[in-house]
């Protein structure tokens, strides 16, 4: 599967603007989605290719999305990456378990970002 549409979840404008900027620059087309109402509501619109997924946010967060999403038929194929600033290895171990198919820690590197998402195609 060629990625080419990515969703960002992410509470942060700041983080949403600059993930944003970078991939489209690299050639992908980006959603945005502030909290899991909006992602859902972006599924649903146009399904995407990859997930970039927050875990802090509001409401549910990234790791209870992520488990919907990944267990939810229609989505199960999509690869979530979670992209957060929760840094412990247990953190990365739950997001996993939750149905992510990578995890990368805040401030993002884009080189390890973008190789990740390469090693996904």
């Amino acid at each position: 599967m060629t990625i080419r549409k990515v969703l960002i979840v992410d509470d942060s404008k700041t983080e949403l603007m600059f993930m944003t900027d970078l991939l489209t620059k690299k050639g992908f087309t980006v959603r945005t989605a502030e909290n899991a109402e909006d992602a859902f509501r972006r599924l649903a619109e146009d399904k995407p290719d990859l997930i970039l997924m927050d875990v802090v946010m509001p409401g549910q967060n990234g790791f209870q999305l992520t488990r919907s999403i990944s267990r939810d038929p229609l989505y199960a194929d999509v690869p979530i990456i979670m992209c957060t600033s929760k840094n412990q290895e247990t953190d990365r171990v739950w997001g996993m378990r939750q149905g992510a198919r990578d995890y990368i820690t805040k401030p993002l590197d884009t080189d390890e970002l973008l190789a990740k998402i390469k090693a996904l195609n």
